[in-house]
């Protein structure tokens, strides 16, 4: 299916170059001549190799044809993790090599949703926003200005995050998926 280079987001599958592609990072580039494009990471699913492309504005690409199923993480183990479909009751296990960094932010029963190609699980999308809790983060120092000064915090998942300094250790915050970045404190 073919996409203008502004529709690229982070996590999409492109068809490029003979090969298959996840969108890694995405920047738009308005320079000041010139028309804007999109500096895209992509890294290979096939080989595992890694390229920067630049797609013009106005360019098309083709994003893959892919199969998308709704699971339930179950567990993980030191390779794998586990998911079961609600519907069927079919447990699929799925490598932390090809999950990434968001095997992290995984809780029990929380529903993703499963990319497959060929029948062979891809890459996992999660809600764009979870609940997390902050497992230890630094006091704020006096004088700073609170409209720019954000704090390193760590969370119980073991991912490192910059939080507003009012956030204090053991409060629940929304985390966006996506950005792993703070979005609001829950209440």
């Amino acid at each position: 299916m073919k996409i203008t280079a502004n529709e690229i987001k982070t996590g999409m599958i492109l068809e490029h170059k003979n090969d298959f592609w996840n969108v890694l990072k995405i920047q738009h580039v308005k320079p000041g001549k010139g028309g804007a494009f999109n500096q895209v990471e992509l890294k290979s699913i096939t080989k595992g190799t890694k390229l920067n492309e630049r797609f013009r504005s106005s360019e098309n690409v083709e994003k893959a044809e892919l199969d998308e199923k709704k699971f339930n993480y179950l567990y993980s183990d030191e390779n794998n993790c586990f998911f079961m479909d609600n519907k069927t009751f079919e447990q699929i296990e799925i490598s932390k090599k090809v999950i990434g960094e968001k095997s992290k932010l995984l809780k029990e029963n929380l529903e993703i949703t499963v990319i497959f190609m060929n029948d062979n699980p891809l890459n996992i999308e999660l809600p764009n926003t979870i609940d997390c809790t902050i497992e230890s983060t630094d006091a704020v120092v006096k004088g700073q200005t609170a409209a720019s000064s954000y704090k390193p915090a760590k969370l119980d998942n073991g991912i490192n995050i910059m939080v507003p300094p009012f956030i204090e250790s053991g409060e629940k915050i929304i985390l966006d998926t996506r950005t792993l970045e703070y979005v609001r404190k829950v209440n």
